[in-house]
């Protein structure tokens, strides 16, 4: 415990060191982006409307919040007569919740589509583990109870940002047949099948790697004073801000309010959560699984400027999905679809537009 302290005493020392700077940089996109020139600086985020909620309770006993949004006009279109226009799932990433596809959930609302969203266990609204460590096949399983619980018929797409993406993939590796003869489209955002050809898996997890034996002890602390490290971190605020808009966004000066949005997100997941989330994200390696959705029709989507799973990543799951149509964003990072919705939007209602045909 003595040693927490110092490196708690160490952590605040090079925090306020930082400090200074990071909330000149703050100010300065501030003022780069007047009150009036953020599109969203008036988004109600978090707060979109929605028609039902429930918890589903998964085999680990963990209760995952839901969301359900039905067609504006209350009935999906027939694609036939006995089964209805697909719904859409929606898996979020690490760190993050439901929320991350608040613009992608704007745009469509008013479209013939039933939607659902969900909170990953540890995150958002959701409950989490007592022991142990969150692992992928767990988050595929989760996936598979929320689309029986909530869509329990009738074709699906599913949408999956970065750890959502995963979770997909682990989905499909345990119920390829729930894939063979329900998913008509599979769309993958950010996100990655394992390490690349050249033997990276991203940024961060290799980061992770080099941090292990620091994370492990600190990971085995949170379990008593996770309520502590939490509290630092969001004292640290101005310097997670800056962190967000350097690893999640590509372009110069990014919307402060998504920015916020974002880091607000990160902030709000225990660190509790994300030391028990470490090993099983970089010992993710589901290429195989892919052969679950060969026949579908995919849509891969990846920021070009993407510093935790990099353009590579996308381009290395396109190779086991060669009739697979890829999207790379522009100036865009890991949050390409809140960073460029508008590009990300058209490029996912092309795709439902053809899978719905």
């Amino acid at each position: 415990m003595a040693k927490l302290g110092v490196v708690g005493v160490l952590a605040g020392v090079a925090a306020a060191g930082v400090a200074a700077g990071v909330a000149a940089e703050r100010a300065l996109v501030g003022r780069t982006r007047r009150i009036g020139d953020d599109p969203y600086a008036d988004e109600p985020f978090g707060r979109l409307p929605y028609d039902d909620s429930l918890l589903v309770t998964t085999a680990d006993g963990l209760e995952v919040y839901v969301e359900v949004l039905e067609p504006a006009d209350g009935v999906a279109l027939e694609l036939d007569d006995d089964e209805p226009e697909p719904t859409l799932v929606f898996v979020h990433g690490f760190c993050l919740d439901m929320g991350t596809f608040h613009l992608q959930r704007r745009y469509l609302d008013s479209a013939q589509y039933r939607m659902v969203f969900y909170d990953q266990p540890g995150h958002g609204r959701s409950g989490r583990l007592e022991h142990g460590e969150y692992e992928l096949p767990a988050l595929g399983e989760v996936l598979h109870d929320v689309i029986q619980e909530t869509t329990p018929r009738g074709p699906i797409v599913l949408i999956g940002h970065s750890m959502g993406g995963m979770a997909i993939m682990a989905c499909a590796e345990k119920y390829p047949d729930l894939f063979e003869k329900r998913v008509c489209g599979v769309v993958l955002i950010s996100t990655s099948g394992g390490r690349t050809e050249a033997g990276k898996l991203g940024g961060i997890p290799e980061l992770i790697s080099g941090a292990g034996p620091l994370l492990h002890m600190v990971g085995g602390a949170a379990k008593y004073t996770g309520g502590v490290i939490d509290k630092a971190r969001h004292a640290s605020s101005d310097l997670a801000w800056l962190l967000t808009r350097r690893y999640g966004f590509g372009t110069k000066r990014p919307s402060p309010a998504l920015v916020s949005y974002v880091e607000a997100m990160n902030s709000r997941t225990p660190i509790d959560t994300v030391t028990r989330y470490l090993r099983t994200l970089y010992s993710h390696a589901r290429y195989p699984a892919l052969a679950a959705i060969r026949d579908k029709p995919v849509l891969v989507i990846s920021g070009d400027k993407d510093p935790i799973l990099p353009v590579a990543h996308s381009q290395e799951i396109v190779r086991h999905l060669p009739d697979a149509e890829l999207v790379v964003v522009p100036d865009s990072g890991h949050v390409a679809l809140l960073e460029h919705a508008d590009q990300v939007n058209a490029a996912l209602q092309g795709f439902l537009d053809r899978v719905v045909e």
